[in-house]
């Protein structure tokens, strides 16, 4: 089909990264929410 063995592989790598996205992109990871905590700066409990 090519000449060149790497033309080969490179066209197989995109054509793998492509359908990835595309996976991806159709069912994409449930993300669970979680809490933000923050934390207080010290300073703010100081004695001015």
């Amino acid at each position: 089909m090519f000449r060149h063995p790497i033309l080969l592989l490179l066209v197989l790598l995109f054509g793998v990264v492509v359908l990835g996205l595309l996976a991806i992109g159709a069912f994409p990871p449930t993300v669970t929410p979680q809490p933000v905590e923050r934390t207080v700066p010290a300073e703010r409990f100081g004695t001015r």
